[in-house]
């Protein structure tokens, strides 16, 4: 995941279909003009692998299309196949919509994304100094009272993801009577900005987070050692990160399809991109096409072990 603006989500949608990017189609490829539909999703990880994918497969001759769609919005659409696949997902953070779809076999499991993902309650380090106890459960929940703020008082603030996101961790809040306030943050970018204030105040913040993300190698923190039950309880577990399509894509495309199931990117990669497109505001399209351009050890291996298996 990473900030993906509202402003530049938009752009992407309104001007990637009208993309040309050099083909290098064969006699094989592409087997339908019919157009691969890829969801931009609304953070910046889910972005850059649809973005990479699909750029690759425009090389390869295919009539490629960009939505900007929410990921749970996507279900549906991918089920009907008015959308081809979803480049991201975390099963921990799906409600039953996809497993749902899935079970009854109007979606699939295309396999892993490649990055290896953490989930969790997180804190600069600095709190440590706050809260001397830290990273332990018991000790953290004895200083709850270093998170209050007017508003929250005698209770810690708790900065949970936005609202969209569904809420885990503010279940496990409400449901085990923590001595925290759930507060929703309003967006991805209010929560990195929220850690950055922390940072630079040296004040205390605890937050539902994820990596990986690009605005962990700025800082120092740490995650909250949970209890195992509460862990498994809520699904904060180690999340597994995979794609997921529409059935009747290995008909239609089969050697794009082959593509996408065995295509992945590692965290490197991810978090080089997030950076370059939320740090330092390099278009999507643009910062994944240099990408993909600079590393074609990374890619052309999936295109070959597709084209083979066709």
């Amino acid at each position: 995941m990473g900030v993906l603006s509202r402003k530049l989500l938009g752009a992407v949608a309104g001007t990637v279909m009208a993309m040309s990017v050099a083909g290098t189609a064969t006699a094989d490829v592409p087997e339908s003009d019919r157009a691969i539909i890829i969801p931009l999703h609304n953070w910046t990880g889910a972005t850059i692998g649809g973005a990479i994918a699909g750029q690759i497969l425009q090389d390869m001759g295919y009539n490629v299309e960009f939505v900007a769609v929410g990921a749970l919005a996507a279900a549906q659409a991918i089920a009907d196949g008015d959308v081809t696949f979803t480049p991201e997902l975390w099963d921990n953070n799906l409600g039953e919509l996809y497993p749902t779809l899935m079970a009854e076999g109007k979606i699939v499991d295309l396999g892993e994304v490649g990055i290896d993902a953490r989930e969790g309650w997180l804190y600069p380090i600095h709190v440590e100094e706050l809260c001397p106890g830290l990273p332990d459960w018991e000790a953290f929940l004895g200083c709850s009272e270093i998170f209050a703020t007017p508003e929250t008082f005698p209770n810690g603030r708790y900065l949970d993801y936005p609202a969209e996101w569904l809420s885990r961790g503010g279940d496990m809040v409400r449901n085990e009577g923590l001595p925290f306030d759930v507060v929703p943050a309003g967006s991805e970018g209010a929560l990195v900005a929220e850690l950055n204030s922390s940072v630079d105040r040296q004040s205390a913040l605890i937050m539902m987070f994820w990596a990986p993300h690009w605005v962990l190698f700025k800082h120092d923190y740490n995650w909250v050692e949970m209890p195992t039950d509460l862990v498994e309880k809520y699904s904060m577990q180690k999340p597994r990160v995979f794609k997921a399509g529409w059935p009747g894509m290995f008909d239609e495309w089969p050697v794009a399809s082959n593509f996408i199931q065995s295509f992945q990117i590692d965290n490197a990669a991810q978090e080089v991109l997030m950076d370059e497109i939320d740090n330092k505001g390099v278009p999507l399209m643009e910062a994944t096409r240099a990408w993909i351009d600079a590393n074609p050890d990374k890619w052309q291996p999936f295109v070959d072990e597709a084209m083979a298996g066709s």
